[in-house]
């Protein structure tokens, strides 16, 4: 499995080019990030090519999709955010279904999968794959729509399409669900990235309930060939807590 640094978790208050120069720096040789619009989008794809760093994902400028009537302006924002994710070279966007509007869940189901399917053709257009993300609602997200890991698979197979997939927040899920491997494995089908946490607390990975030596041995062996993001808090300062996983997880 691919190991995947996302820079504002780790060094979000450096130059963004310098951040991946230490990435790389650090043994890794892939990063996230989530606002692409204060990014200097060229420089970015320069010091990717120059050091080997792949650029993997970003986030839409829009997050809803559970009201219809936000539906052009979301479409609108995964344009724009296509053509910066072309630009500076990631394959890949995350977003947000956006807040539970209160209307009954198979509407809200509904307009997420019409949204979707309205995206296609920006998507064919750009060979970019969208990622939707379940959240919990716990801790982190009160209100949030999708939650549940399932109905995202759902959705993934109602959209039926090469460029519409999940991405699946281990925490996220440890918070809401658990069955963990379960649900990852039986579904690799939906899922083109993953995100990783300790829980409790949004720290790193040995710290919390998880064992994700475990996880991460089962995940490859289903034939996982994606990566998954570090995205957590990094307790031990960014530089060691970077160490201290590849020392634990990557037995270096």
């Amino acid at each position: 499995m691919r190991i995947c640094v996302p820079i504002p978790c780790f060094f979000g208050g450096m130059d963004f080019c310098d951040a991946i120069r230490k990435v790389k720096e650090l043994g890794f040789d892939a990063v996230e990030t989530y606002n692409w619009k204060n990014l200097d989008l060229d420089r970015v794809r320069e010091t990717c090519e120059e050091t080997g760093v792949e650029l993997l994902s970003m986030c839409t400028t829009e997050f809803n999709m559970t009201n219809p009537e936000y539906r052009q302006k979301w479409l609108d924002g995964l344009k724009e955010s296509c053509e910066a994710a072309n630009r500076v070279g990631a394959k890949r966007l995350i977003t947000q279904v956006g807040q539970d509007t209160g209307a009954p869940r198979e509407e809200q189901h509904a307009a997420i999968v019409e949204t979707l399917i309205k995206a296609e053709p920006i998507l064919d257009a750009s060979k970019v794959t969208i990622m939707l993300e379940p959240l919990n609602t716990i801790v982190n997200h009160p209100g949030y729509y999708l939650w549940r890991a399932q109905e995202g698979f759902d959705i993934i197979h109602e959209v039926n399409h090469p460029y519409v997939k999940l991405i699946y927040d281990i925490y996220h899920q440890q918070v809401m669900e658990g069955n963990i491997i379960p649900s990852i494995v039986n579904n690799l089908d939906c899922i083109a990235h993953l995100h990783s946490a300790g829980h409790p607390g949004r720290i790193d990975l040995q710290f919390g309930e998880n064992d994700y030596k475990v996880i991460f041995k089962k995940v490859d062996e289903a034939g996982y060939t994606g990566a998954c993001g570090l995205e957590f808090r990094p307790t031990l300062g960014a530089v060691e807590s970077l160490k201290e996983f590849r020392r634990i997880y990557l037995d270096e």
